[in-house]
């Protein structure tokens, strides 16, 4: 495979396992056989694409993936495995299923607030420094449907922080679409601190009485986040955030800009040690002087970058850049 085209992003956070495993046992029925299904090898072309290593425990959830996507292009497995070199939208499509996007709202609220104090700290300098106004950037990676990209958002606002950017990245396609749309359903809503309640705005009724055409494109985008949303961002959240497709094993960053702050939780423990190394020292590069990198507990313990240190902080992994 060409490792040009591989793409990164998070795949299973083990705060979801309940809810995945669930979902494994009530899509149990494949119509692959079980006993013939090439594990290893379909681990391997996972790896290769976007550098995530596949725990073996992990196998049914795999073969679903694999047996889904041939279904829906009306393929066999060896069919399906002998297009993908050659057919984009089938290999995105595969990537997309067996990723998961399933995250949070403030999903790691230290880390949080130790964003939006660096950002009002930041926006203070500015201010005593005449003259300056540099935007505040952020950089989520692996942001899956897009809840913490917007958390970090409606946190920096709820401080009336407004001269920021925040950038979310995925590899898969169909996360960043509900990303983009930012509708989600109420049990996501409760997670949201009652500060922050106010960059979310119920969704209106459709109606069916008029203007049928576009009511049933309105009901049809609504259902891109695979359930009933109820509310959304509000606008003024949007025009500070953008989301792009982005591998994370890719040398060539998501933006030219570097940034304050770089958000990569819960996603390293998937890949193997090398491949940990080479993604932070590429993020390292994306990273300002002076700026951050956060990372979820426990993550990269064993790095040990001349150019960064690790800051001394009870309940968050987080890194300052102090050297070019």
């Amino acid at each position: 495979m060409n490792n040009h085209t591989r793409k990164g992003s998070i795949i299973i956070n083990k705060a979801e396992t309940a809810s995945l495993e669930s979902f494994m046992q009530d899509d149990s029925e494949t119509s692959i056989d079980d006993a013939a299904f090439d594990t290893q090898r379909w681990q391997r072309y996972i790896e290769q694409e976007i550098g995530f290593i596949l725990p073996t425990v992990q196998r049914k959830w795999l073969v679903n993936a694999v047996s889904q996507t041939a279904l829906s292009y009306g393929l066999t497995s060896i069919q399906l495995w002998h297009q993908l070199p050659h057919n984009d939208e089938l290999r995105q499509q595969l990537l997309d299923k067996v990723l998961i996007h399933e995250s949070r709202f403030f999903r790691h609220l230290p880390s949080i607030a130790f964003v939006t104090d660096y950002a009002l700290q930041y926006q203070r300098h500015q201010l005593i420094e005449a003259g300056a106004n540099e935007i505040f950037r952020i950089w989520s990676v692996g942001c899956a449907s897009g809840q913490e990209t917007w958390s970090l958002a409606m946190s920096l606002a709820s401080k009336q922080l407004s001269n920021y950017a925040i950038l979310g990245t995925d590899v898969s396609q169909q996360a960043l679409k509900t990303a983009r749309l930012g509708q989600y359903d109420k049990r996501q809503q409760s997670l949201i601190p009652l500060e922050c309640q106010q960059f979310v705005q119920p969704l209106q009724p459709v109606s069916t009485t008029k203007n049928s055409r576009f009511n049933t494109a309105s009901i049809e985008k609504n259902k891109v986040n695979s359930g009933r949303a109820d509310w959304h961002i509000t606008a003024l959240l949007k025009s500070h955030v953008c989301f792009a497709l982005h591998n994370i094993m890719d040398k060539k960053p998501p933006t030219p800009y570097l940034q304050q702050v770089i958000v990569c939780q819960n996603m390293l423990l998937y890949f193997r040690k090398f491949d940990q190394r080479d993604i932070l020292a590429r993020l390292s590069e994306q990273c300002a002087l002076g700026g951050y990198i956060i990372l979820a507990p426990g993550e990269a313990l064993f790095w040990r970058p001349s150019n960064m240190r690790r800051i001394a902080h009870p309940q968050i992994n987080a890194w300052q850049k102090i050297s070019a």
